[in-house]
C-alpha cells in the first residue's frame, strides 16, 4: 500500500515516487513554481506516450450568461496560437501518426496527445502550446460558433445522448451541474469573443491544472520538456488548489421530462441521488451498479431483456460529481412497452432495494470490475487518464492493485446496506423519456406511476 501524499500538500519543486514496483514501472509527482502538477507513469515496454492536460474547469464553473463557454473554448484553442495557427497544429500531429484532441466535462477540461515513445518532445509542446499560447481571434470564434452549433444539433439527434442530458438536467434540477455541457443555441449564439478570451485568462491558471503523462517515458525528461514548454508563458505564484469542494443546493422534488422525437424507439431512464466523489462508499457504489446493470448477467439484462424479451439495450450507470451523485437505469424498447418496461425497472430497483443482492451476484460484480479496471489499462492514454483524473479529483494517488483491494474488500452486506439506503430512503428522483410522444398526458400511467411512488 503506497503512502498517500496529497498534491497541495508538497513542497514546489519537490519530485516524490508515488508508486515503484518491481517490472520498473514507476510513478512519480513534482509540484512546478506556478502550481503546475505533472504526474507520471512509467510503463515499461510500451512504444507510446500520452500527454493530458487536465484543467479543473467545466461546464459547472460557468456563469448562465455564459453557458457552453468550458466547451466552446476547448474547441477555440485549436484554432491557432501564436506559433502555429490550425493547419500547423493537424500537420504536425499528423505527421508523426498521432492523436490530438480535447473534451469538456462537468468539472474539468482535458487536452491530450497520444504519439510514438520518441515523439514525446512534439506531444509536450503541442499540448502547452494550444492551451497556454491560443490567441481566441474573434474570426475563429465566429468560425467555432457554427462547428459548436452543428455539434448541438448533432447530440439532438441521437435520442440516447438527448435523454441523458435530460435525465441530467432534470434529477440536477437549477444547479450549474445541471446545465448541458455543450450549452444551449441560444447561449452559443449570443457567445462573445471577449467573454471567452475572459473565461480563458481567468480559468486556465497552474493551481487548477494538472499534467499527466504515460508510456515509455522518463520522469526527469518529462519535467524538462514541460519546463521549456513553459518557459514564453508567465507562471505566476500558487499552490496546487485542493480537490473541489462542491457547493449549491440541488433540487430534490421528483420530476418526469419528455422530449419529443420521432423515432423508432421510446427511450426511458429512471433514476435516483446517490453518493459524491469523495463518499468512501463509493467502491460499494460500483459493485451495487455492476451487479444492477453493468453485465449480461446483471438483474437488469437477464429481466428485461433476457427473461422478458422487452428491450434490446439495458444497464444501469453511475455518475460522481464533487457534492452529489446520482444512479440510473436506461432502456429502449418500442413505444407501446414503455410502460411496461419503465414498470419493470422500477420492480428491478425495488427488489434489490428490499432484498438485496446474493454472494454469488456481488462475486460476479467484483470480478467484472476488476477484469475491466486491468484490461482498460492496455493502452498509455488510459493510463494518463487514470493518474490525471485522479489527482485532479482527489490530490492522492491510489495504485491499480490498491484499487482492486477496495474493490475485494466490499462485502455482500454493505452493497445490500446501500441498495436499501439509496432506492427506500432516496427513491426515484427523476425520469426522462424520448420518443414519439407529444405530450407528457400521452405518456402511459404506469410510467406516471413510477415516478410519484
Amino acid at each position: 500500500m503506497v503512502r498517500q501524499i496529497s498534491g497541495h500538500e508538497q513542497a514546489v519543486g519537490r519530485t516524490r515516487t508515488l508508486e515503484s514496483a518491481d517490472d520498473g514501472s514507476l510513478v512519480k509527482r513534482t509540484v512546478l513554481p506556478g502550481g503546475l502538477r505533472v504526474i507520471t507513469e512509467r510503463v515499461p515496454g510500451s512504444r507510446s506516450a500520452t500527454v493530458g492536460l487536465w484543467v479543473g474547469i467545466g461546464s459547472r464553473d460557468e456563469h448562465p450568461s455564459v453557458a457552453g463557454a468550458a466547451h466552446y473554448l476547448e474547441h477555440l484553442l485549436f484554432k491557432g496560437t501564436g506559433r502555429r495557427d490550425a493547419r500547423q497544429i493537424a500537420e504536425e500531429i499528423d505527421a508523426v501518426g498521432g492523436e490530438f484532441n480535447a473534451f469538456t466535462a462537468k468539472e474539468h477540461t482535458c487536452y491530450y496527445a497520444q504519439v510514438l515513445d520518441e515523439d514525446l518532445p512534439l506531444a509536450v509542446d503541442l499540448v502547452s502550446d494550444v492551451v497556454f499560447g491560443a490567441v481566441c481571434a474573434d474570426a475563429d470564434v465566429e468560425t467555432e460558433r457554427s462547428v459548436v452549433l452543428e455539434e448541438i444539433a448533432m447530440r439532438d439527434d441521437d435520442p440516447e445522448d438527448l435523454l441523458h442530458e435530460a435525465f441530467v438536467g432534470t434529477i440536477l434540477g437549477d444547479h450549474p451541474l445541471g446545465r448541458p455541457v455543450l450549452g444551449t443555441e441560444q447561449s452559443i449564439t449570443g457567445m462573445r469573443p471577449s467573454a471567452l478570451r475572459s473565461f480563458y485568462r481567468r480559468q486556465y491558471t497552474l493551481p487548477r491544472m494538472v499534467l499527466s503523462v504515460a508510456g515509455n517515458i522518463d520522469h526527469v525528461q518529462v519535467l524538462r520538456l514541460v519546463r521549456a514548454a513553459l518557459k514564453p508563458f508567465p507562471a505566476g505564484s500558487g499552490t496546487p488548489m485542493p480537490p473541489r469542494v462542491g457547493r449549491g443546493r440541488i433540487r430534490s422534488k421528483s420530476a418526469l421530462t419528455l422530449h419529443t422525437d420521432d423515432s423508432e424507439q421510446a427511450h426511458v431512464m429512471l433514476g435516483l441521488r446517490a453518493l459524491a466523489r469523495h463518499d468512501e462508499r463509493r467502491f460499494t457504489l460500483s459493485v451495487l451498479n455492476a451487479a444492477l446493470g453493468g453485465g449480461m448477467s446483471s438483474r437488469l439484462f437477464q429481466e428485461v431483456r433476457e427473461r422478458r424479451g422487452l428491450a434490446y439495450q439495458v444497464y444501469s450507470s453511475v455518475a460522481s460529481y464533487a457534492e452529489t451523485g446520482h444512479l440510473s437505469v436506461y432502456a429502449g424498447c418500442q413505444p407501446e412497452r414503455l410502460g411496461e418496461v419503465a414498470g419493470v425497472l422500477r420492480e428491478v430497483l425495488d427488489e434489490v432495494g428490499e432484498n438485496g443482492l446474493t454472494d454469488a451476484e456481488v462475486a460476479r460484480a467484483k470480478g467484472q470490475l476488476r477484469g475491466g479496471l486491468v484490461l482498460g489499462l492496455e493502452d498509455t492514454a488510459s493510463r494518463m487518464s487514470r493518474i490525471g483524473k485522479n489527482e485532479l479529483n482527489y490530490s492522492r494517488y491510489l495504485g491499480v492493485n490498491d484499487t482492486i483491494a477496495r474493490i475485494d474488500a466490499v462485502r455482500t452486506d454493505e452493497v445490500c446496506l446501500l441498495a436499501k439506503d439509496l432506492v427506500r430512503r432516496v427513491g426515484i428522483s427523476a425520469a426522462a423519456v424520448v420518443g414519439p410522444y407529444a405530450h407528457s398526458e400521452d405518456l402511459p400511467d404506469d410510467l406516471h406511476e413510477v415516478i410519484a411512488s
